[in-house]
């Protein structure tokens, strides 16, 4: 596989998002495959943050530690991240006035990397152009330097801006040429070749490009989410900003609440209505939903709960990656009753998932939690088209039809004897034998009963659907083959990085979990039987799958490769840890 990567640095409310969301639009329409990967500060505006694009001519969803080319906005690209510049790699800055110490300097030499002012300031002037072009005149910069044309950025650019009149677009083409003749005359570029891009393949041009919280929004849509209800919270506010900015075209009832609790109480309510709602937050704002899902557990309510990841304890690091609320998602809320918790990977699985997590809901009546990170809600994806007609509708026990709804008794609605705990249930305002849905322990009608015989029996009841849930859940994914030396075991986002180390770790093969509780493991035993080491990764300081697998097993893991300082794991990283 051939990689060539970039990373544009400067401060929030500088744009830097705009060069790499331009470059990316384009080079996937050129017919190649990239990986977008954003850091950036817990402020609104003067943090330093990078926006980096990963290319490949294969399918990539990783990022590498070290890039071809350093895009520095301001002075703290200089000062931060010259050492992520590859060897023969080429930096390019606007600070006029900069001098690299003699150290740098020698370095820069042993190692061939070449550090070059831009003219921005001075092309602007020439032009009379508004210093908001900057931004245009600097991806002209990097476009060609890619060996791309503009030709086609400037269609994109008409795209984007030509609404705005036919003066601004002619002055975001003038910037366009401008940046072209300066590569072309520049003579410190003259002999640098560090960014030839590998040959064009055509199967990515009609790829989607989107994030991962784009594709759980329309993940959700296509599961028939009729209503979202959400407080924003990173990293959960890109599926409620994509849902709130479809929502005339989708039809869906959006509502930002006052809180986490009042929107995964809204939520709630729509579903025990009998409409598929889901909520979406991060780990604080989960903290606060917990009573209702208990509620939920109690009453046997379908429910959707999205958990995006963000490392804590408390506020921690808001705007970066994690993998440490897997316990929470398990073991969260008063009380003990049944739940799913499932865990998203990338932009494929964001889609394709959602369904499913509302069937679960309803044909178990239970919480579903669906586990997502930083670093797939804002990835950006080449996605393939997705498949909009392999997802099944699964409704359960509810009961809909006139004739099966006056048959109907109270008691029928949390009967302890029902199979596997299901029983049947059928929608407020229906037709149909009334019950009591509340808070405290109830008997098969609904309600309150605080006997010793009853609360058994309601507890065994509810529990039963977890023995139920297991045996229908799928097995872990299994990547590679069973010879291999190494099993590797992992979750979430790491699927994407482990993935793309596989081509180069012949003698490793790859267990990825989806669905984390109920856990099943037969097979995780079996296969560690058959490979000499077991590893496991994750984003925590824990090991969390790892705890739970040794709880559910007894399976101790050779080798843990843990990371919790807020970054994802990265290829190279990654790859040489598992290089064994």
């Amino acid at each position: 596989m051939k990689r060539v990567s970039l990373k544009v640095t400067g401060a929030q409310g500088q744009g830097i998002n705009s060069v790499g969301e331009m470059c990316a639009k384009g080079l996937k329409r050129g017919g190649f495959c990239v990986f977008g990967y954003r850091e950036y500060m817990s402020l609104i505006k003067g943090g330093h943050s990078s926006y980096q694009l990963d290319i490949s001519d294969e399918k990539i969803e990783s990022t590498e530690t070290k890039v071809h080319m350093l895009v520095c906005f301001n002075h703290h690209g200089l000062e931060e991240n010259l050492s992520d510049v590859k060897d023969g790699g080429l930096i390019l800055h606007q600070s006029p006035d900069w001098e690299f110490d003699a150290e740098t300097k020698k370095d820069f030499e042993k190692r061939k990397i070449t550090s070059v002012c831009l003219p921005t300031d001075e092309v602007l002037l020439r032009l009379k152009a508004p210093p908001i072009l900057a931004n245009v005149l600097i991806t002209s910069i990097v476009w060609t330097l890619l060996g791309r044309s503009s030709d086609n950025l400037k269609e994109m650019v008409k795209e984007q801006f030509g609404h705005k009149g036919e003066k601004i677009l002619n002055m975001n083409f003038s910037c366009i040429d401008e940046g072209v003749a300066w590569v072309e005359s520049a003579a410190e570029l003259k002999n640098f070749s560090g960014c030839t891009l590998p040959d064009p393949v055509d199967q990515w041009k009609d790829h989607l490009l989107l994030t991962g919280g784009q594709a759980m929004g329309m993940g959700l849509v296509h599961g028939g989410c009729r209503l979202y209800a959400g407080y924003p919270m990173t990293p959960s506010t890109p599926v409620l900003s994509y849902m709130a900015n479809n929502q005339n075209k989708t039809g869906v009832v959006i509502k930002q609440a006052e809180d986490e609790i009042t929107a995964c109480q809204m939520m709630s309510g729509a579903m025990h209505m009998g409409t598929r709602a889901a909520t979406a937050t991060s780990g604080g704002g989960f903290d606060l939903m917990t009573e209702t899902l208990s509620l939920n557990g109690l009453i046997e309510n379908p429910a959707l709960v999205i958990l995006a990841q963000r490392p804590g304890p408390a506020t921690g690091l808001p705007t970066w990656t994690a993998q440490g609320d897997l316990l929470l998602a398990v073991s969260s809320a008063h009380g003990e009753f049944p739940r799913l918790v499932m865990s998203v990977s990338d932009a494929h699985d964001s889609f394709d998932l959602m369904p499913e997590a509302f069937n679960y809901a309803e044909e178990y009546q239970t919480p579903v939690i669906v586990l997502t990170e930083k670093q797939i809600t804002e990835g950006i994806y080449t996605q393939e088209p997705y498949d909009q007609k392999k997802a099944t509708l699964k409704r359960g026990n509810l009961v809909t039809d006139p004739k099966e709804l006056k048959k109907l008794t109270s008691e029928d609605r949390f009967d302890p004897d029902a199979k596997d705990g299901i029983s049947k249930r059928w929608l407020p305002g229906s037709k149909a034998a009334t019950y009591c849905a509340q808070g405290d322990e109830h008997n098969a009608r609904g309600d309150v009963d605080e006997g010793a015989e009853n609360a058994i029996k309601q507890m065994d009841k509810r529990m039963k659907k977890m023995d139920a849930l297991k045996k229908a859940l799928p097995e872990p994914e299994f990547f590679g083959k069973e010879g291999a030396d190494t099993l590797v075991v992992s979750w979430g986002s790491n699927k994407s990085v482990i993935l793309d180390c596989l081509s180069d770790l012949p003698n490793v093969s790859y267990l990825h979990y989806t669905y984390l509780w109920p856990l099943k493991t037969e097979m995780l035993e079996k296969l560690s039987s058959r490979h000499k080491k077991t590893v496991l990764v994750e984003c925590n300081k824990q090991g969390q799958l790892g705890m739970l697998i040794r709880e559910q097993c007894g399976l101790e893991f050779d080798e843990k490769i843990l990371k919790y300082d807020g970054r994802p794991f990265f290829y190279d990283e990654l790859l040489s840890k598992l290089s064994f």
